[in-house]
């Protein structure tokens, strides 16, 4: 029990660092969060569809590839029209994650501008007397440029990885669909 109680204490000392962190960068930071969970969600969905449907479309078209044999000089047509679909259900939601990826830095680039207003404000209102207030702002500047960059980044190197899969994925569809 005593196990069970350390670990929510844990759990909402994290969730109130979170709250911390979020509310020092400012309201750009939720932005930030919410672009995250979407990149995320979509990253998880295009490897789920590249492990689990993708391979079952593919023997579907492989079966009847194999059925077609034989049966007419229109299948390069047909072959083109598969090759297409797939090119378009594994590269289309790709452009959406590319977009969210590069909307990341531009937020984090929001936040550094929000957060050194923040500073003029306080050099306006006290001048330079306030060095806590100046700390803030500043504070505020850079750490949604930080998070934005470290979710770009990231997100970079998992569309890498996904590009990657996918272009292989193709190739071993155009080859399985070849005549024999």
């Amino acid at each position: 029990m005593a196990d069970i109680y350390s670990a929510w204490l844990r759990l909402v000392d994290s969730a109130h660092a979170l709250l911390d962190f979020m509310g020092a960068g400012g309201v750009v930071m939720w932005g930030l969060a919410l672009l995250c969970v979407l990149f995320w969600t979509l990253m998880l969905e295009r490897f789920w569809f590249m492990q689990r449907i993708f391979p079952r479309w593919v023997a579907e078209r492989r079966q009847a590839w194999h059925a077609l044999q034989g049966a007419g000089s229109w299948q390069r047509s047909v072959r083109s029209a598969w090759l297409a679909e797939a090119r378009q259900q594994l590269a289309g939601p790709l452009r959406m994650a590319k977009t969210l990826v590069a909307l990341c830095p531009l937020l984090g680039l929001l936040g550094t501008v929000s957060g050194m207003i923040a500073v003029f404000d306080v050099l306006a209102l006290n001048g330079n007397g306030n060095p806590r207030g100046m700390a803030a702002g500043v504070w505020q500047a850079t750490l949604p440029t930080m998070a934005g960059m470290v979710l770009a980044i990231s997100g970079l190197f998992s569309l890498a990885r996904l590009e990657r899969i996918t272009g292989r994925a193709l190739e071993r569809l155009a080859d399985q669909l070849r005549h024999d």
